[in-house]
């Protein structure tokens, strides 16, 4: 029951945590992907070598990739387009590997690691088409 408890509350098991060169390794050979990288204790950022890389799919096959090495509740996976042409292909797609997109583990943050951030490039293509008219 206490199990079940912590899990409810998306607390990740610290007894379980992910070792960042053991997952760097099991997540290299995936295709499409380019590069490995921890930004942080809980957050990997994947590049990949395209749009049809950058999916919630990859971010699946990344996390049953981790899922043997411990708890992935305490990992978010950030997937960047290496190969993007505009700033909207180069957004970072994120989710935590065990929750829905947009939640987060028990004091997981959530990070900020596009350059732009997609809220404020919309209100500047916003004022670009508005100027435009």
């Amino acid at each position: 029951m206490r199990k079940d408890l912590i899990r409810a509350m998306r607390i990740p098991d610290p007894s379980r945590p992910i070792n960042h060169e053991a997952a760097r390794v099991a997540i290299e050979p995936l295709e499409g992907v380019r590069g490995v990288v921890w930004l942080d204790r809980t957050n990997l950022i994947v590049m990949v070598a395209g749009a049809r890389y950058r999916t919630m799919g990859s971010i699946q096959r990344i996390c049953d990739a981790l899922a043997p090495l411990g708890d992935t509740l305490a990992v978010v996976v950030n997937v960047q387009n290496v190969q993007a042409v505009t700033s909207e292909q180069a957004d970072t797609l994120s989710r935590n590997c065990q929750l829905p997109p947009g939640q987060r583990a028990f004091m997981q943050r959530k990070r900020q690691v596009d350059v732009l951030d997609p809220a404020l490039r919309r209100v500047f293509e916003a004022q670009q088409t508005h100027e435009g008219k």
